[in-house]
């Protein structure tokens, strides 16, 4: 039986219920609102898994549900080498956040990754340490600067508030997830001018890794022709 993973609550998995449903495709919670079990009609031999879209990527990369729905930047930070285990079926319209990297308002001669840098050796040269950049993106984060030429920096975890670390002192810069820019403005940050780092929204993806039987087959051959259909 195919597995299909989608988020297991919130805004997310309304608008996933939604995406399938406008294509014929029914996916309903099941049992009491702490249970984790669904039901899908409208297209046979699917088994409904409900996962936070962290999970996702990983149980698709490990082969465990042959389809799930997630942001393409939790696919892309996760998994090292994504294109190899996962590809996406479609792009789902949904959940747009950009990941983008922000610097205090203050800072009137940083405003681009050139800028960053310099900035980032002279703040070395007069603090005695890297300037810090508070994320949970450590991959793609990492890899962006690294392909900008940005050196003298340290990236610091942050799994929430990210936004409030510069305020706090923890960090002099920060990499987060943005849709509107409002917690940004709150905060007195500014994006710096280029392109973000990667504009994400939610993928249905395909596992290159699950085992794919006649079975399986089948059931993605029915969601893939109702999904090109819409």
């Amino acid at each position: 039986m195919l597995k299909l993973g989608v988020p297991s609550k919130g805004r997310l998995m309304e608008q996933t219920f939604d995406w399938f449903a406008d294509r014929g495709i029914q996916l309903a919670r099941t049992g009491s609102d702490r249970e984790y079990a669904g039901a899908v009609t409208g297209v046979e031999g699917v088994e409904l898994v409900l996962l936070s879209a962290g999970e996702i990527p990983r149980e698709l990369a490990a082969g465990r549900i042959h389809l799930g729905v997630t942001g393409s930047d939790l696919v892309r930070e996760k998994l090292a080498r994504w294109d190899a285990t996962v590809e996406s079926l479609a792009l789902m319209g949904f959940g747009h956040a950009d990941l983008i990297l922000a610097v205090p308002k203050f800072w009137v001669d940083v405003e681009t990754l050139s800028d960053l840098d310099a900035a980032a050796a002279a703040f070395r040269a007069e603090h005695g340490h890297r300037l810090r950049i508070a994320t949970k993106y450590h991959r793609l984060v990492r890899d962006y600067l690294r392909q900008h030429g940005v050196a003298d920096y340290q990236l610091v975890d942050s799994q929430g508030a990210t936004e409030g670390t510069v305020k706090n002192g923890t960090a002099e810069a920060i990499a987060d997830i943005t849709s509107t820019g409002e917690t940004l403005r709150a905060n007195h940050l500014k994006i710096l001018g280029e392109d973000p780092i990667h504009a994400s929204q939610a993928n249905l993806f395909r596992s290159l890794t699950a085992d794919w039987g006649e079975a399986e087959l089948a059931s993605l051959a029915q969601i893939d022709a109702m999904v090109k259909a819409a």
